[in-house]
């Protein structure tokens, strides 16, 4: 099988390329970047998924059987400045619908990488992988929610998996934060009333190449198991990993302030739906750190 995946230079798109290699697939990577400024040791096409021509023609050019997009705008902050909406939404969406386009014309098979911020982050009842009521806070949200709905309108061969509180290895994310500001602070203030699981790109990635391997298309959630946690408590667990004396402070997400988008208070995302189509569930979190540690070298 051949696979093509968009934005090998992110956290996600990094751990998939390296999975599908270990298992002996022929892959072509692609992102905007630059070939120099891509690590691994892969078929790299560069490319802009927001230029229609250019994705139909590298799709006909590769002629994969499967795509896994994980190109996105994923700068939640800056998505809601003005200069900054139009190109949120021709990455999220225009670039979306252009690979699902594209996959249409030449029947590959889809992954599309959501959120739960499609969702209004309300109560808290897990959210469903077959909900539809959307209701996004924010810009980034209503961008990956049009993408959403541009691939289940054009495709039937499509998985679109939500995911929530994404680290890996190849990029920024909560727990690199975490880390760097613990060395500079003894005392830190971490939201208390924002609930979800976190989810190890690594992890993640086996699940989509598992999933690439059937035909059970369809909505999912994907985050490491363990339980639901706030920010507190995982900030919590990550300096107790790491061996860090500093102090965490839960406050409220009002007292904390600071933030331009609004983030969900429920990120809970319902993961039932991947046993009972026989896939294997990430991971308890908790572990998922401490191997992230250990490859970060903490």
């Amino acid at each position: 099988m051949k696979v093509f995946v968009t934005g090998v230079g992110g956290q996600l798109g990094y751990d998939v390329m390296n999975e599908l290699v270990k298992r002996n697939y022929e892959v072509i990577g692609s992102d905007i970047l630059e070939k120099e400024n891509i690590s691994l040791p892969y078929t790299y096409i560069q490319l802009d998924i927001t230029d229609k021509d250019a994705v139909v023609n590298v799709i006909k050019s590769v002629q994969p059987d499967a795509v896994i997009h994980c190109a996105a705008w994923t700068a939640v902050d800056v998505a809601e400045e003005e200069q900054n909406k139009a190109k949120v939404f021709a990455i999220n969406v225009d670039g979306t619908r252009n690979i699902a386009e594209a996959c249409k014309k030449f029947d590959c098979k889809m992954i599309y990488i959501s959120t739960d911020y499609v969702f209004n982050g309300q109560g808290e009842e897990p959210w469903q992988a077959d909900c539809k009521d959307y209701a996004p806070l924010n810009v980034y949200g209503e961008s990956k929610l049009q993408g959403e709905l541009a691939v289940a309108e054009l495709l039937k061969k499509y998985f679109i998996v939500r995911i929530a509180w994404v680290f890996g290895k190849n990029g920024n994310n909560f727990i690199k934060t975490m880390l760097n500001v613990g060395k500079k602070y003894d005392t830190l203030r971490v939201v208390n009333d924002q609930i979800g699981t976190p989810t190890y790109t690594f992890d993640l990635a086996r699940l989509l190449v598992d999933m690439i391997e059937t035909d059970k298309y369809g909505y999912y959630h994907a985050t490491n198991e363990g339980g639901y946690i706030s920010w507190y408590d995982f900030a919590c667990e990550i300096f107790k990993q790491a061996g860090y004396a500093t102090k965490v402070i839960p406050v409220t997400t009002e007292e904390y302030g600071l933030s331009k988008a609004q983030r969900p208070f429920n990120s809970r995302l319902d993961k039932s739906k991947l046993i009972s189509k026989n896939f294997n569930p990430l991971p308890e979190w908790t572990d998922a750190l401490a191997r992230y540690l250990k490859e970060i070298e903490v």
